[in-house]
């Protein structure tokens, strides 16, 4: 077996603007979904008032530091970094009839830094943010007016980066929505299924439409989706659990399936009618569907267990997904499993599935971090975490898996999303801050900086 990677591989880190940017009232932006999450997607959602301050309101200021963060990615030897076009820095309120020129003159400027050190941008369109003014005025993805808002938000980015910006994203982790509905489609957390697939399917056809503009618009462009990969594996070998689980699992596959094949999957006719959900489809929808996307991309965290025995259904503590552990596997700090051979796995699942080239653009280890006398930290579990991960990329690589690339989860220390801790990091870079948003914002470099460093420099033929 090789040792390296393809030489077309693409290797990086992956952020997201409401993670890292700060500046939530600089440059025209508008207030979004995440601005009223001052404690993570978890957390109770409140209204501004605009003297009140949370951590992720100035994040790690990557809005005026970008600068000497993408040089510090560069000096990694990036050739891909993943971030997010904040909507609300281009439409404040989200139906303008005209972009904000401050705005994008800001994702310009952030192009233009990475293009000078041959960083190649991977860009989503929404990572976990909406403008709240669509929620106010039209109630989110529940109407269908948002698809149209979504869409001249997607051609005015579109045209304005088609030369700089050759590699797009539509909806971050787009099945969140099952388990955090604010966040993923703007409505109610108590809202009921009808409403939630509603708001869904208005997202899909949103994705289909900038599917359709990016090749209109971005010569040679490329736009996937975006899956949280939530793979389940049966807990026994009972066809009970066997079935359960191929039925949880369609459940998170359903919106790659719509995404790449262009259509409602056969299967998703039963689930609906089982749960006396009516989906309103119009024909329109149905060609908006056909777009499909060049791509799938997806985020890996984790695996978990699925039981139809009530009594094993003891669910893990701290797990976003609430998915049973496996007696198998040991779990980070956090609760969540750590499973290398599942990303092995979920490639060989989803090429076996869809055919198309995969890019693995979430994977890390949220980890408290200890900063040592002399400034070092030596993260030897990250690095652990990380090689073992990409040892199993390498595997599917040679199974004929096709992957585009790997953007890690968070390169540099940022908010966390389900809960805005600075305690749970991420990085290769260390930044000064804590939960109470005490630090100076100094970064630094970990041992795990010159580990990546190191992979990359070697096509992948430093891990062990």
């Amino acid at each position: 077996m090789t040792t390296r990677f393809p030489d077309a591989f693409l290797w990086g880190g992956a952020v997201a603007a409401n993670q890292v940017e700060g500046a939530w009232q600089e440059g025209g932006k508008g207030l979004s979904t995440s601005d009223l999450q001052p404690k993570g997607i978890f957390g109770a959602r409140v209204e501004r008032s605009g003297n009140d301050f949370g951590i992720k309101d100035t994040a790690i200021d990557f809005y005026h530091r970008f600068p000497e963060d993408i040089k510090l990615f560069a000096e990694m030897g990036f050739t891909v970094l993943r971030t997010s076009i904040a909507w609300t820095r281009i439409f404040p309120q989200g139906d303008e009839a005209q972009p904000n020129e401050e705005g994008l003159a800001f994702y310009d400027r952030l192009f233009d830094e990475m293009a000078k050190y041959n960083i190649t941008p991977l860009v989503t369109l929404s990572h976990y943010e909406m403008p709240y003014g669509l929620i106010k005025k039209y109630g989110g993805w529940g109407n269908r007016i948002t698809i149209d808002c979504f869409e001249r938000y997607a051609r005015a980015v579109f045209t304005r980066f088609q030369h700089k910006v050759k590699l797009w994203l539509t909806f971050n982790e787009i099945n969140m929505s099952l388990h955090a509905p604010f966040t993923g489609v703007g409505l109610p957390e108590e809202s009921n299924q009808q409403a939630i697939y509603q708001a869904i399917h208005h997202q899909l056809v949103a994705s289909g439409r900038a599917v359709q503009a990016c090749h209109e618009i971005v010569k040679e462009g490329k736009i996937g989706n975006m899956l949280l990969g939530a793979l389940l594996y049966p807990l026994s070998c009972r066809p009970a659990d066997v079935l359960e689980t191929l039925q949880q699992n369609r459940e998170w596959l359903f919106f790659g399936d719509v995404q790449v094949r262009g259509a409602y999957p056969a299967y998703m006719k039963r689930f609906f009618a089982d749960r006396g959900i009516t989906v309103s489809i119009t024909d329109e929808d149905k060609r908006d569907l056909r777009n499909t996307v060049d791509y799938i991309s997806f985020s890996y965290y984790m695996t978990g267990c699925v039981t139809t025995n009530e009594e094993e259904n003891q669910k893990a503590q701290g797990n976003i997904l609430s998915m049973v552990p496996n007696p198998h596997l040991a779990s980070s700090e956090w609760g969540w499993q750590i499973d290398p051979e599942g990303l092995r796995i979920l490639l060989n699942i989803l090429y076996d599935r869809y055919q198309k080239p995969l890019f693995i653009v979430e994977n890390g280890l949220g980890a408290k971090d200890v900063v040592e006398a002399d400034g070092s930290i030596n993260d030897d579990y990250r690095i652990q975490y990380l090689n073992d991960h990409l040892v199993q990329v390498r595997e599917a690589i040679e199974d004929g898996v096709d992957v585009m690339g790997y953007t890690c989860w968070g390169p540099i220390d940022l908010v966390s999303a389900s809960k805005a801790e600075f305690s749970k990091r991420y990085g290769f870079i260390h930044v000064d801050r804590d939960d109470a948003g005490n630090g100076t914002l100094e970064r630094s470099r970990k041992k795990s900086f010159f580990w990546y460093q190191d992979v990359i420099r070697s096509h992948g033929a430093a891990l062990k």
